[in-house]
């Protein structure tokens, strides 16, 4: 469970729906808000919930795949607040991820375009955090050796965490 999470787009709840499609099989997905650049969404089966918003300096290249940063719960697995992220590069072999928001620092662990929390401590202190607002940087070195840097803006991010939460809270 801990690499599975949706996928965004921002620029109004119909992009945000759009690439939310997009972030799994076809399922029933429920749309629980878009707030500031982040979106709370709801899958039935498996029953999952997500917060989630794209880099605001991602230009939507042709690329397999689109960055985020998601939130995830998902209650029959006893998942709470999971963070992860698909960066817009893949990391170079070795390379690590490093988030900073809300004055702190995070490394990042995973491979490839996708990196997590490295624990459920970490999960928490990145969540909180996000909810201290302002901006979010995730920062990595990619596989032609050059660095990269993917900006969230946090605005509606502590909104969208509480309705994906809530979302699920019923679920068991």
């Amino acid at each position: 469970m801990r690499r599975s999470a949706g996928r965004l787009a921002l620029g109004g709840a119909a992009a945000l729906l759009g690439l939310a499609v997009l972030a799994g099989p076809a399922v029933a997905r429920d749309a629980l808000g878009v707030f500031g650049r982040w979106g709370a969404f709801r899958d039935a089966a498996p029953a999952r919930c997500f917060a989630i918003a794209e880099p605001t300096d991602w230009q939507h290249p042709k690329r397999r795949w689109a960055p985020f940063a998601a939130i995830g719960f998902w209650p029959r697995a006893g998942v709470r607040g999971q963070v992860n992220i698909r960066l817009s590069r893949e990391l170079g072999e070795g390379a690590a991820a490093t988030l900073r928001a809300g004055g702190q620092r995070f490394t990042l662990s995973g491979a490839g375009a996708d990196v997590w929390a490295k624990d459920k401590r970490d999960d928490a202190a990145i969540v909180a955090a996000l909810r201290a607002g302002g901006t979010m940087t995730v920062q990595g070195r990619a596989k032609g050796g050059e660095s990269f840097s993917d900006h969230y803006d946090l605005r509606g991010a502590a909104t969208a965490i509480d309705a994906a939460a809530l979302g699920c809270a019923r679920v068991r």
